[in-house]
Order: structure tokens, then C-alpha cells, then sequence
């Protein structure tokens, strides 16, 4: 493998943070950067650009604001929505504007899940015992 040194001036919160999550991982800052790089430049292509940029951001975040990630729910009101949505297509079908709706709402559920998931793994990978979000507590 061809390797490319590339100089990177970081602001020193930035920087703080990726060399916080580089002793929680047990890797050198450099490792720690390649990482974040190398799972960046994957998440793009399988997901669309809103995704992968929102996926990008999280690996950014500081432990807290993960935890909060990784515990969100979808609100409740457009989770019934959504649920009455889906049962109404298999009893007798939806109208168009019924079908936007769904459409729209299932992205929104597939971006809190993407979110949820996400903080999730940055979690595990900084070295903390997620088994409370997999129970679903």
C-alpha cells in the first residue's frame, strides 16, 4: 500500500477530543485520525451525503452528548403516526399524500435509528458497556 503524508492543522478543541478518543481506544492520535478518516471516507459511500455527514459528526461528539444520541427516542406522537400509517397500507391501502407521508416519516425513523446505532458503536469502540441500549432499557 502507497502511503501519503498529509499535514492537518486541527483547532485545539478538535483535536482534544480526537486525542481523548484516541486514549480511550489505546491508539496514537495519527491512528486514531487514519480511523475516523477511513470510516468517513466508507460511511459516504454507502450512504446518501445528509447520512454519511451526520454519521461523520457523531464520531465528534464527547461521550455525554453520545449517550444522549445512543438513548433518543423518536418522538411519540410521529411514531404512532407512523405505526397507524403502516397498518392502514396493509388494511386497505393509502392515498398519495398517505404515501408521502409514509415515505417521509420512514426516513425520519431510518435517520433516528442510523443516529441511535451509530452513538451506539462510538460507544462500545471508546470502551463502555452499552448492554443497557441493546435491552432496550
Amino acid at each position: 500500500m502507497n502511503i501519503h503524508p498529509v499535514t492537518v492543522n486541527l483547532p485545539k478543541p478538535l483535536y482534544n477530543r480526537v486525542r481523548k478518543r484516541a486514549q480511550q481506544t489505546k491508539r496514537s492520535v495519527e491512528s486514531e485520525l487514519l480511523a475516523v478518516v477511513a470510516e468517513a471516507v466508507a460511511s459516504d459511500e454507502n450512504l446518501p451525503e445528509e447520512l454519511a455527514s451526520l454519521e461523520a459528526n457523531l464520531s465528534l461528539l464527547d461521550d455525554d452528548s453520545l449517550w444522549r444520541a445512543a438513548r433518543a427516542r423518536m418522538d411519540s406522537r410521529l411514531a404512532a403516526q407512523l405505526e397507524a400509517l403502516h397498518l392502514k397500507r396493509q388494511r386497505e391501502g393509502l392515498e398519495d399524500s398517505e404515501t408521502q407521508t409514509l415515505a417521509g416519516l420512514v426516513r425520519q425513523y431510518e435517520r433516528h435509528m442510523l443516529v441511535r446505532a451509530h452513538a451506539a458503536a462510538l460507544l462500545r469502540d471508546r470502551g463502555f458497556n452499552i448492554s443497557e441500549l441493546l435491552s432496550g432499557a
